[in-house]
């Protein structure tokens, strides 16, 4: 058996690296060490992990002999980065990424969980566990304090019957369910805005809702624009719940939409609001880190309200990697409109790694701008 794993060693690649971003943290440490007398009893197959980001929990388990792990990441990019650290440091470990459902947990006696930052995606998280795992599954689900909510013991003992809560350690703690109860797998909350049928899954960013910033958006998309078609489809890039792909493909009866997005849960859901919009059709949603399956050169307009958070982190650093792929992908002469907080001062990325760039629209918290590929 390997000796313990030295949580410092791992990377976040292909994931943003930057100073404040870690790639474990002191609720990793916490879960190992509240959950470390179950693991040693558990068998083969019988651990599962929920939401490591970069691979910490999955890794420091194998090293401790733990074998046959199932594991859920939604992040793409946290797929890749724990299967990039995995070859490092761990290349004996054993483990199977599966998606968020039944079969991920059927049985599991253990379950490692880093707390979600929404209630519905932990919603959704303990639903599964309790339809399908053993009836003496213990869930370890910790966090760190300042992200972690008094709702969130809440949601827990809706699925089990018992809770109890560990010690506060490193301003980390951990949430310890056990005794299942009866529960469905989760389905999406749906809700009809503005004419549009929304479908949303518990991880997907702003729910069952248009947030603000894509609504501005979506106010000042042209109304006639180049491409559209099968060869050359429009592009919702970082997709969410699909919104925009849904509302251009019900705008434009005859257009066909390109949505792609790393969170599986934001691909499950703009898959449902595209079917429930009744566009599903001339709507192909895959999941994908950046346009990583587009050619070079091979879109005319490309729709983006890029993301600013890295699990629980801010950073500033993950929108320019999306301009640049997206530069990759614009014929020249193609548009991206963006939409933004105004806060974060964008233009100048999007002037040096598009083209030319105007505002089109601006409000008290966001701005769209549109850039030119040179």
């Amino acid at each position: 058996m390997p000796g313990p794993l030295d949580l410092s060693l791992l990377r976040r690649w292909p994931d943003v690296e930057a100073p404040g971003l870690v790639a474990s943290d002191a609720a990793d440490r916490l879960i190992l060490d509240e959950s470390a007398g179950a693991r040693a009893r558990s068998g083969p197959g019988e651990l599962v992990v929920i939401g490591d980001t970069h691979g910490a929990l999955v890794l420091a388990a194998a090293a401790d002999g733990a074998n046959g792990i199932r594991v859920h990441q939604d992040a793409l990019s946290g797929e890749a980065a724990l299967v990039g650290n995995a070859h490092r440091l761990v290349p004996e470990a054993r483990f199977e990424q599966l998606p968020l459902d039944t079969a991920l947990v059927a049985g599991a006696r253990v379950v490692l969980l880093r707390l979600p930052r929404s209630l519905d995606e932990l919603s959704d998280i303990a639903s599964v566990i309790a339809a399908a795992a053993a009836p003496d599954v213990v869930v370890f689900a910790g966090g760190r304090i300042k992200h972690m909510a008094l709702a969130m013991n809440d949601v827990l003992r809706s699925r089990f019957r018992r809770l109890d809560v560990s010690h506060a350690r490193a301003k980390s703690r951990v949430l310890i369910a056990r005794e299942p109860a009866a529960s469905a797998p989760p389905t999406p909350r749906a809700a009809r805005i503005d004419g549009l049928e929304v479908r949303a899954f518990g991880g997907a960013f702003a729910g069952a809702r248009v947030d603000i910033g894509t609504r501005l958006l979506l106010a000042h998309l042209p109304d006639a624009a180049p491409g559209g078609t099968a060869d050359d489809p429009w592009i919702d890039f970082a997709c969410g719940t699909g919104v925009v792909a849904a509302t251009w493909a019900s705008r434009h009866p005859h257009a066909h939409v390109y949505a792609s997005d790393q969170s599986a849960s934001a691909v499950a859901s703009a898959r449902a609001t595209a079917e429930a919009n009744g566009v599903a059709d001339r709507i192909d949603v895959v999941r994908d880190d950046l346009l990583s399956r587009r050619p070079d050169r091979s879109a005319s307009l490309i729709a983006l309200n890029p993301p600013f958070h890295s699990g629980s982190s801010v950073s500033d650093h993950i929108a320019p990697r999306l301009f640049a792929d997206a530069a990759r992908v614009l014929r020249p002469g193609g548009e991206l409109w963006c939409v933004w907080n105004s806060s974060l001062r964008y233009r100048p990325s999007l002037e040096r790694l598009i083209g030319p760039t105007r505002q089109v629209a601006r409000d008290p918290k966001f701005t769209v701008t549109v850039s030119t590929r040179r």
